[in-house]
């Protein structure tokens, strides 16, 4: 099973298609990895859902439409998972900015340190003599997506086996994958390292990772850590109260589609925008160049965004970059779904927006507070207020 196309109606079609495996069967195989174009037993619409051609909300609407609360239960928590990931980051953006600072520190460290340099370069080029891990650096960068358990061995593998930086770890990641996230993959990161639940940690063993690939990999336990001990950062930022939405403006506006959100069908706009503006291009999520899967995927999410609203609304679209959109808006108050911290935040600066937060997140983010138990707890009463059945 491939990744389906970029686009709103595949992700769709796509979810439908999967539903039936929605329920028990996902709970008892998404954890195995079947390697590189072999994900039936898992959706493979994350990239969707980052750029969201398809709502968190859709999926677990269409999965409990098929399938009891106890059926589905696995399946829903796991999408809501980036909902508590992104609910946590946008209440403490200050992690966002330590991760990019420590990653740029570690990149400047690489210029002055060889063999750190040199061990680097082996891991992203997937040529460090273990077998798995090489594997999935390069089915990483060739494919632009990994399954989840093949995410966490690789960052236990860099971060307790290879002794690299986390923070590099994670900026190889985000940049690579269709579905890079800045939430999701720098706390997803920082939770395999014992930073983001403190002293919790993941250790890859080579009997997990034999038995959940079936056998395709069989590590040398003598080649991977036999201990995780944490990492030691700076302690969480307060939370904010998680942002509400601002007010539409009364006059004409325009309408902003981004990557991080370019679903305008199920936004509350009141009234149709007088002009769209659609961001131009992919934006950099690092220092180093995009991975061209994840570029690729970015740069098609748009267009279909453009071709959508253009039949949607029949007004003019117009394509800009991020730190142009203010200038093409024509003086327009522009609108467009919350920019979630991160690399198109942080691209379009002080661009005023008008930014709407999607009710099922303004519902869940304020239970982001601690660990996920907390907003696996409110899901049966989201299920009951959004009628998800």
């Amino acid at each position: 099973m491939s990744i389906p196309a970029p686009t709103r109606q595949a992700a769709l079609e796509h979810l439908k298609s999967f539903t039936p495996k929605a329920g028990r069967q996902y709970a008892s195989t998404r954890n195995h990895d079947h390697g590189a174009g072999s994900w039936s037993n898992v959706s493979t619409l994350s990239p969707h859902v980052r750029h969201r051609l398809v709502l968190e909300e859709e999926l677990a609407a269409v999965a409990l439409s098929a399938h009891s609360p106890a059926a589905a239960e696995k399946f829903v928590q796991e999408v809501f998972w980036r909902t508590y990931w992104k609910g946590w980051l946008e209440r403490r953006p200050a992690v966002w900015d330590r991760y990019k600072a420590e990653r740029d520190r570690d990149f400047d460290t690489l210029e002055t340190s060889g063999g750190l340099e040199k061990a680097y370069a082996s891991a992203i080029a997937g040529q460090t003599g273990i077998d798995c891990f090489d594997h999935w650096a390069t089915e990483l960068v060739e494919t632009g997506y990994l399954h989840n358990h093949a995410r966490m061995w690789f960052a236990s593998i860099w971060i307790f086996t290879l002794k690299l930086p986390w923070a590099l770890g994670a900026d190889f990641f985000l940049r690579h994958l269709m579905d890079g996230d800045a939430a999701s993959n720098t706390l997803s990161w920082r939770w395999v390292a014992g930073l983001q639940t403190l002293g919790k940690t993941y250790l890859a063993r080579a009997s997990n990772i034999e038995s959940y690939t079936g056998g395709r990999f069989s590590p040398d336990p003598g080649q991977l850590a036999s201990e995780a001990p944490a990492l030691v950062g700076e302690p969480h930022p307060s939370a904010a109260l998680a942002p509400l939405s601002d007010p539409m403006p009364d006059a004409p506006y325009a309408l902003f589609l981004h990557e991080d959100d370019s679903c305008f069908e199920a936004l509350a706009l009141g009234s149709a925008p007088a002009t769209i503006i659609v961001q131009q291009g992919a934006v950099p999520r690092g220092p180093q160049p995009l991975g061209s899967p994840a570029r690729g995927f970015t740069e098609a999410a748009l267009n279909n965004a453009a071709a959508r609203a253009g039949r949607a609304f029949e007004v003019e679209v117009v394509r800009a970059v991020p730190d142009s959109v203010r200038d093409v808006g024509g003086g327009l108050p522009i609108v467009c779904a919350r920019v979630p911290a991160g690399p198109l935040r942080d691209a379009l600066g002080r661009c005023a927006l008008t930014q709407l937060v999607r009710p099922v997140d303004a519902y869940f983010w304020p239970h982001a507070d601690k660990g996920f138990f907390k907003l696996k707890k409110a899901i049966p009463g989201a299920i009951e207020q959004f009628a998800w059945y």
